[in-house]
C-alpha cells in the first residue's frame, strides 16, 4: 500500500518527510509534495514526520482520489530528494480546508 500526499500539504510543504525517505519518492511541485506509487515502498516512515499530517496509506476511501493525483503529479514534477524551507505561511495554511480548489498553484492545474 503506497502513501500518498493529500490536501493538507498544500501552501505548507514542510519537507520533513523528504529527509527520512530511503527511495526519493517525492517530488515537488509549485504548492504541495506528492508521492511516486511506483517508487514508495510503503515503508511509512514519512507519516510521523509530516507536521500537517499530510500523509496517508492510499488503501481508505477518503484518499482514493489522492491516489490518482499523486500518480499523475509524480510523473511530471521533479523529484526532490533534500529538505527546503517550508512556506513562509505553512503554519497558516495547515488545517486549512478547500486548499486544492483555492490554494494550488495556477501552474499546478489539476481536473478529476
Amino acid at each position: 500500500m503506497p502513501y500518498v500526499v493529500t490536501e493538507n500539504c498544500i501552501k505548507c510543504k514542510y519537507m520533513d518527510c523528504v529527509e527520512v525517505c530511503p527511495v526519493d519518492c517525492f517530488h515537488e511541485g509549485e504548492s504541495m509534495l506528492v508521492i511516486d506509487p511506483l517508487v514508495c515502498i510503503d515503508c511509512g516512515v514519512c507519516v510521523p514526520e509530516c507536521p500537517a499530517k499530510a500523509i496517508k496509506p492510499d488503501v481508505d476511501e477518503t484518499t482514493a482520489p489522492w491516489g490518482h493525483f499523486n500518480s499523475k503529479y509524480a510523473s511530471i514534477w521533479p523529484n526532490i530528494s533534500y529538505k527546503t524551507p517550508p512556506n513562509p505561511d505553512a503554519e497558516e495554511w495547515n488545517g486549512v480546508s478547500g486548499k486544492l480548489e483555492t490554494a494550488f498553484g495556477t501552474n499546478d492545474p489539476w481536473t478529476a
